[in-house]
């Protein structure tokens, strides 16, 4: 029987590859900072990258879930062996590069130094490593963009959002995620290879937003508002806690076009992600 190591399996994307992974007839080793409860074909483990518990010293594959820097700084450094190893990153390698925000260029600078470092290790161990880029991840409410404005807006009963926010995307369950992962594992196709995986359809941000706010329980309104009035709400927002992480960089690009092609990981592994459709426990 093979066994798999799981980085984040406590996580949003890593709750649904444990259950596919055990499905699969995998056994599990999981890491958790917090304490789980093991089940038939999964063990978890206590710790973190900064405390790593005893591992066994091989497996036939290692999946992070987790953040890719941390895990290519921990990879490159270990002695654990393992034939396949598969890590997600992000489509944020590509669409904040240039970004006015600091913090998302460093992002951007950390992203890449996970994937470099994961790469690199792989290859002088004689594993073969596949990196996963999701877009904008939604399905368990633990998100930090859909989840967040569904939190805002229940509490608003409304949502504001600039005039003009047309910009294009992908929304993608963690459940397509972790199919996507597991997927990947048997393809040889996939050795060396990052995949970028945008979810089933591509809609212009006002109409994703206004589906989020369609499906909680009372519906929330979408307000649009003009650029100078939107300014002033959001500057509201912030000095009040409430719009943490939403500058003037991620405002822009809802009017930018963020779409990514599914094309390589549907021929490669079969990849075939849902249309968003969104439902109020997907955002709890």
């Amino acid at each position: 029987m093979r066994r798999a190591l799981v980085f984040g399996g406590s996580g949003q994307i890593g709750r649904p590859l444990i259950e596919r992974l055990r499905a699969g007839g995998w056994q599990v080793v999981a890491l958790s900072r917090q304490v789980q409860v093991d089940a038939d074909g999964l063990q978890w483990l206590r710790g973190d990258f900064d405390r790593m518990p005893g591992l066994p010293a091989r497996f036939d594959a290692i999946v992070s879930c987790g953040p890719l820097d941390r895990f290519g700084r921990w990879y490159a450094q270990s002695s654990v062996a393992a034939a396949r190893v598969v890590a997600f990153g992000s489509t944020s390698l590509a669409t904040k590069q240039v970004s006015a925000d600091p913090y998302e260029r460093d992002l951007v600078r950390r992203l890449q130094g996970g994937e470099q470092a994961v790469f690199a290790a792989a290859g002088a161990a004689g594993a073969a490593a596949t990196l996963l880029r999701p877009t904008l991840v939604y399905g368990v409410g633990r998100d930090a963009s859909l989840s967040r404005i569904a939190g805002l807006a229940r509490r608003w009963r409304r949502f504001p959002l600039p005039r003009g926010a047309t910009g294009l995307r992908q929304p993608v369950h963690v459940d397509d995620l972790a199919g996507a992962a597991v997927a990947c594992l048997d393809k040889a196709a996939c050795h060396g290879m990052a995949y970028a995986l945008p979810g089933g359809e591509t809609l212009a941000y006002r109409e994703m937003v206004a589906r989020v706010l369609a499906c909680l329980q009372p519906p929330a309104r979408l307000v649009e508002l003009p650029e100078p009035v939107f300014a002033l709400v959001l500057r509201t927002a912030q000095m009040t806690g409430r719009a943490r992480g939403l500058g003037a960089a991620a405002v822009g690009r809802m009017r930018e076009d963020l779409v990514f092609d599914a094309g390589p990981a549907a021929r490669d592994f079969g990849y075939a992600p849902r249309p968003f459709r969104p439902e109020a426990g997907m955002f709890r």
